[in-house]
């Protein structure tokens, strides 16, 4: 893994600058932070998430917390998990979180979006199957929907459990009496998340910064 002993050189802001798209001061905000919560170590556990107060409150603290050592959200072609990660590993991360760039072209900002949502299907995609559930597809959009701020929790859940029953009713509806439902592909979740505005719901405030703010 892409271990750095201490603070990236110059020559490594520059590779890690590329592949995560963060400004070199936004690398030096974030490699603080990573040594902050490693205790000053070169690598990140799972035991130094759970040291977060603001991450103990999140439904979706596991989720999250496994997202960081997931080999799919920062190696290509990566499969299993990993005990722990280096800097390299952490950054590439937290840059699912980074919203789009203003100079980018309508190409560039879908692939960003399709990323994101790659990053939110491993999440739920546990055993690395390729698919996800209908339950877990209804967490979701009730995730999503909370993070906007503009529905009270239950409206969200209420709305959750109609989008869940919608895509139970058309894919069941369409199968064959032998058939058996696999659940959602990647595929078919980005098309029921066509309508999602992505961007400003992919945030991080459990490691006390806000990256919306610190990827402007």
């Amino acid at each position: 893994m892409g271990t750095l002993q201490s603070s990236p050189a110059p020559t490594e802001y520059c590779d890690l600058s590329e592949k995560t798209g963060f400004s070199f001061e936004q690398i030096a905000v974030l490699h603080k932070r990573f040594k902050q919560l490693s205790h000053d170590e070169d690598v990140l556990r799972r035991d130094h998430f759970s040291e977060i107060p603001d991450l103990a409150s999140n439904p979706i603290r596991a989720e999250i917390i496994e997202a960081f050592f997931d080999q799919r959200n920062f190696s290509k072609n990566g499969k299993g998990k990993v005990e722990e990660i280096g800097f390299e590993e952490f950054l590439v991360v937290m840059s699912h979180f980074r919203p789009p760039s203003q100079h980018m072209t309508n190409e560039q900002r879908e692939n960003v979006r399709k990323e994101k949502l790659r990053f939110l299907f491993n999440m739920h995609d546990t055993d690395n199957d390729g698919t996800i559930t209908l339950e877990e597809y209804r967490h979701v959009v009730e995730e999503l929907l909370s993070r906007s701020g503009a529905l009270e929790k239950e409206t969200a859940k209420s709305i959750a459990d109609a989008a869940m029953l919608e895509v139970a009713s058309i894919s069941v509806g369409h199968m064959e009496p032998n058939e058996f439902y696999e659940g959602i592909t990647f595929d078919h979740f980005l098309k029921l998340l066509a309508g999602f505005e992505i961007d400003s719901k992919m945030s991080i405030r459990f490691l006390n910064m806000d990256t919306i703010t610190l990827c402007k």
